[in-house]
């Protein structure tokens, strides 16, 4: 069943108001995702689902709650508002919500150009069961392959709308398509498993299934005989596959809602150097084609291009309209939202300055050290930035890929960690985040 979105949210708005509400913003979600997995070279899993999700805040004062549901009959939504408006009306004040002021609002944009939604037709299921089929037969073609744990296909369609009672009101469609495969090789004790996979908004620019499959398969066959790595301090080069995860702990820090708790170990660094001089991280939500892309934030906000880290220093925080409040600050455009909560602060598209060396000339330049390919578990101090995870990956000796290793862990300070950090050129240039491989020197290991 197909809904008019904006009609749908104006609804909600509406209702919010005769219910009693000073103020209130909607939103609805119309979305369609099927997926796929196969085993054997047989179907073993086949999912699809579809409908429409609502959320309404409403605001009395300085206070809000918020209510969803997947219902959209018109006395849902009347008992929708009633319910938010009363729970509003037990909830704590907070003196820094509230929605924009109309001047502050995006007035136009051109969701066309950022090519979020790819207008071919959905895929049937025997389209997607074929792409995993062929990815699966790639990875066991390759020798010593085993088995595949795992061959994954899916795509999703997203239609989304927001309105509140301010006067903005706007939305856009998101499509995805994906394929994934795990290969494994060896038995019991000494089984190995990796991946590869590659997920797009345009199904045209997909990787080829046979391509992810095998690739899936040499990177298994690659981790054979991995042993524990010796224990001390050496250089650590983070593998492109995993090297977002490090920016990914910088931008949590810089979160405007970690900031305002006091629980970021960037408190205080604002204006100060936390990367190497001649590294930025710059925040692009208008990239055409890329996941993270946005003409406007969940509170209506006009994006754009922003430096959290410039040539090195950082120079701001990651807002929504509350935190900026609590911290005297304007927003940066970076409100996020799902339909059961109400905006919160986060990054879209980041990207790391790349450097000039490829990713076998930092490898040259460590000498000794550990080659990390894939993380599990983390600890990480949210207060202190102390790092501490669990890591795969090759040893490297004499500037060479020596051996596979496994369960190790890798330990250092993040504000250390980061200060120092080289990068390669190597970084995806279709993903959300971009970043190259990255090698940080003087990281303690923790093998044998």
């Amino acid at each position: 069943m197909s809904h008019n979105l904006q009609d749908l949210t104006q609804a909600l708005l509406e209702a919010a108001r005769t219910a009693g509400a000073e103020a209130a913003d909607a939103m609805a979600v119309q979305g369609t995702s099927l997926s796929i997995d196969v085993r054997g070279g047989k179907l073993e899993q086949a999912e699809r689902s579809e409908g429409v999700d609502i959320g309404l805040r409403v605001l009395l004062g300085q206070r809000q709650a918020n209510v969803s549901a997947s219902d959209t009959r018109p006395a849902t939504l009347t008992a929708l508002a009633e319910r938010a408006v009363a729970m509003a009306r037990e909830a704590p004040e907070d003196p820094h919500i509230g929605l924009a002021d109309p001047g502050e609002l995006a007035q136009s944009w051109d969701v066309a150009a950022l090519e979020l939604s790819d207008p071919t037709a959905e895929p049937s299921p025997a389209d997607l069961q074929r792409d995993a089929e062929a990815a699966e037969a790639a990875a066991l073609d390759v020798a010593g392959v085993s088995q595949v744990q795992a061959s994954s296909a899916g795509y999703s369609s997203r239609h989304i709308h927001i309105a509140a009672s301010n006067g903005f009101s706007g939305g856009y469609a998101r499509t995805d398509r994906g394929l994934s495969c795990v290969a494994i090789v060896g038995e019991g004790t000494g089984m190995e498993r990796d991946y590869d996979g590659d997920s797009r908004i345009f199904q045209s620019d997909l990787r080829d299934p046979q391509e992810i499959g095998q690739r899936a398969g040499e990177r298994a066959v690659e981790r054979v005989g991995a042993q524990k790595p010796p224990t001390g301090t050496y250089p650590v080069l983070f593998d492109e596959r995993i090297s977002s995860t490090l920016l990914g702990h910088l931008l949590a820090a810089a979160n405007g809602m970690s900031v305002a708790r006091g629980s970021s170990w960037l408190l205080g660094k604002l204006g100060e150097q936390v990367l190497p001089e001649g590294l930025s991280v710059t925040e692009d939500p208008h990239r055409a084609r890329v996941p993270g892309s946005r003409p406007f934030d969940a509170e209506g906000l006009p994006t754009r291009t922003r430096h959290i880290v410039e040539n090195g220093v950082l120079t701001g925080w990651t807002l929504d309209l509350a935190t900026a409040r609590k911290l005297d600050m304007a927003s940066t455009a970076n409100a996020k939202r799902g339909t059961s909560g109400p905006p919160s602060p986060g990054v879209w598209n980041t990207a790391l300055t790349q450097g000039e060396a490829t990713r076998d000339d930092l490898l040259a330049q460590m000498g000794t050290g550990l080659l990390v390919t894939s993380m599990i578990g983390s600890t990480i101090n949210p207060n202190t930035g102390d790092y501490s995870r669990g890591a795969a990956g090759f040893w490297v000796e004499n500037g060479q890929i020596s051996h596979p290793v496994n369960e190790c862990t890798i330990a250092g300070s993040l504000p250390e960690m980061l200060r120092r950090i080289v990068p390669a050129n190597d970084a995806r240039l279709h993903l959300s985040r971009v970043v190259p491989s990255l090698l940080v020197e003087g990281m303690t290991l923790a093998g044998n």
